[in-house]
């Protein structure tokens, strides 16, 4: 049964702390022994032998820059646009060479690319597809600048990060979508982008959904209803997504899983179940299991010890199948919550 991932910081991980993909997560957790990197974003989780060994076979890899923040100290960050949009041009570059120097890995650029992966997973030589995913637009310095992230290979775009952006407003800077903003829909509609309502301030959120005519998704988001919060969704925009068939992303970070699960706490209070849960939340939410998925988000700041307890890397996420089968879905609406939902959407957007 392959699984699509919604959403892996894959070129950040690489180029600020110095993580190959190539290499096994568990190879890589070894390199970092005794060094501040697992102290400061968890156990690594994401490397190609788990892709392959899970049949991951498709991975939403993030563009993502780290705005400079009073009291963080991340090893590569932004102080303004010029700065953030060279950034940005690295990590598509990272993901370029890393489909040009590894035979396992394809950049996802069209529906013939996505096809040639799957195809491949069928004829026993695994490849893995990577669709990128602009997570906060601050690399674009100006709305028509879109265009060229297009052309290399940009598919899918969040306005902003909980920080927000000169875009629209984050979950943890409250506020609307701007001018820029809107001109930036409007271009990336024009493209046929998808845009990724994760991380919006509310009120952004609502006239985005108003105003956006392309396609949406919410790469890695989880229901408000279980864990309260900005980052969540309610579930009125749960029902708004569904409606434009968009997909929810659910995360597997024991934060966003159980309300008063914190950082530090035993990573065994939370299973897949959990996961399976909130994947039930949506279905039952929009009345179907067309509209949810996984997002992972796995060392997307967080490592193994704030996953569930079934899950030790990416290798594990097939986990949460027999979790939802305990719930009572069948085998065709869990092939479709693994992958067939975010499947259908790729082949409905993705350029001939």
């Amino acid at each position: 049964m392959h699984i699509v991932d919604g959403h892996e910081d894959v070129a950040w991980n690489a180029l600020a702390l110095g993580r190959d993909v190539r290499r096994s997560a568990l190879e890589t957790r070894l390199l970092e022994a005794g060094t501040n990197v697992p102290r400061r974003y968890g156990r690594c989780m994401v490397g190609l032998p788990e892709w392959l060994a899970g049949d991951v076979a498709i991975v939403c890899g993030t563009i993502f820059v780290a705005p400079a923040r009073p009291g963080w100290q991340d090893p590569i960050v932004y102080t303004n646009s010029e700065e953030a949009h060279q950034q940005g041009l690295a990590q598509v570059d990272y993901y370029h060479q890393l489909a040009e120097t590894c035979e396992e890995v394809t950049l996802i650029q069209t529906r013939a690319d996505l096809d040639g992966v799957l195809a491949s997973r069928e004829s026993g030589t695994s490849q893995v597809g990577i669709v990128l995913l602009m997570e906060g637009a601050d690399p674009i310095r100006e709305p028509a600048e879109i265009t060229t992230w297009h052309e290399r290979g940009v598919r899918m775009v969040g306005l902003s990060w909980r920080t927000g952006s000169r875009y629209a407003g984050g979950d943890g800077a409250q506020g609307p979508l701007t001018d820029a903003g809107r001109s930036l829909l409007e271009t990336m509609a024009e493209l046929g982008l998808v845009l990724d309502v994760s991380h919006l301030a509310e009120a952004a959120l609502d006239e985005v959904l108003d105003r956006y005519e392309g396609p949406v998704v919410a790469s890695h988001a989880n229901p408000r209803a279980r864990v309260p919060g900005p980052r969540q969704l309610s579930d009125r925009v749960i029902r708004q997504l569904a409606e434009r068939d968009g997909v929810i992303g659910v995360v597997s970070y024991n934060c966003f899983l159980q309300p008063g699960w914190v950082e530090g706490d035993d990573k065994a209070q939370v299973g897949v179940s959990d996961v399976a849960a909130a994947i039930d939340h949506v279905c039952q939410v929009v009345g179907d299991g067309a509209h949810v998925g996984l997002g992972s988000d796995f060392d997307g700041g967080f490592g193994a010890e704030s996953a569930p307890a079934e899950i030790e890397t990416v290798a594990d996420l097939g986990q949460v199948a027999p979790a939802l089968g305990d719930l009572g879905y069948g085998e065709d609406t869990v092939a479709a919550v693994l992958a067939g939902n975010w499947l259908r959407l790729m082949r409905s957007w993705l350029p001939e």
